[in-house]
């Protein structure tokens, strides 16, 4: 099991309700697949450069630890989502 963080930039125009919807998806599948140590609402914070004609994102940090095949599946299924701008995960 090896240590992980990823930062997750959600749409900036969502309501409330679907950020914590997003969240509890994102922590079930992370406990379900290894241990979720931390998690860092960073709020609405000005991109470098537009993303899907947006100015700002949501931010959001999840520090986790999991097996290196979960990984995989973790950004399969972050790519999915219509919500997620960008994302991306390091190994610590």
């Amino acid at each position: 099991m090896n240590n992980y963080e990823s930062i997750v930039i959600l749409n900036q125009n969502v309501s409330d309700e679907v950020k914590a919807s997003f969240l509890e998806k994102a922590r079930e599948l992370i406990t379900a697949n290894g241990e979720l140590t931390n998690v860092e609402e960073w709020g609405r914070k000005t991109l470098a450069y537009e993303i899907k004609k947006l100015k700002e994102g949501y931010y959001i940090l999840f520090t986790f630890v999991a097996k290196p095949d979960f990984i995989a599946e973790f950004e399969r299924v972050l790519k999915l989502d219509e919500l997620v701008l960008k994302h991306i995960v390091i190994k610590k």
